[in-house]
């Protein structure tokens, strides 16, 4: 591998990262505007691992932001992250794969609301999250001319602790 195909490498992989983080950060804040714009105008969102829905990548923005107004409070977090590019005989091609485990806290609207621990809205402190959920994300990217886009991702959840006895 020659200089300047391991500094394409090193330059792919930063910004196939900085899509990852751009999907939870977009997840995380609502921006489904944002969400919509890091998938090829093909791509496709499987939640069903998660007891979601799967299609375009527009329908499961609509269907997450239905569904997320329940976790006004929420924060992703993917680790983990194992990036493999496509290698065309020492050279990245235009795929890849991202395999990233996630932990994702949610506190319900109605937590969020009557402020953290129950107490007054605008008080100090630390929201206890009434919904956690954690598994790894499998993630297929596409090279655009604009820059690495999302054609699929996948959830795999593997536990959740959700309210209730």
């Amino acid at each position: 591998m020659t200089q300047r195909v391991a500094l394409a490498t090193v330059m792919d992989r930063l910004a196939i990262d900085a899509v990852i983080t751009g999907y939870a950060v977009a997840v995380d804040d609502g921006a489904w505007a944002d969400y919509g714009a890091l998938f090829t105008p093909d791509g496709r969102a499987d939640y069903r691992g998660a007891g979601g829905v799967e299609g375009p990548a527009e329908e499961a923005a609509r269907w997450l932001e239905e569904t997320m107004r329940l976790f006004p409070v929420r924060q992703h977090l993917i680790v983990n992250r194992r990036i493999d590019l496509e290698d065309l005989g020492g050279y990245t091609g235009d795929r890849a794969e991202v395999r990233a485990d996630y932990l994702n806290p949610m506190c319900l609207a109605r937590q969020a609301a009557s402020g953290p621990e129950g107490g007054p809205p605008g008080q100090s402190g630390t929201a206890t999250p009434d919904f956690v959920t954690g598994g790894r994300y499998t993630f297929a990217l596409d090279r655009a001319e604009a820059g690495w886009l999302i054609r699929r991702v996948t959830v795999h959840e593997k536990w959740r602790r959700a309210p209730g006895p």
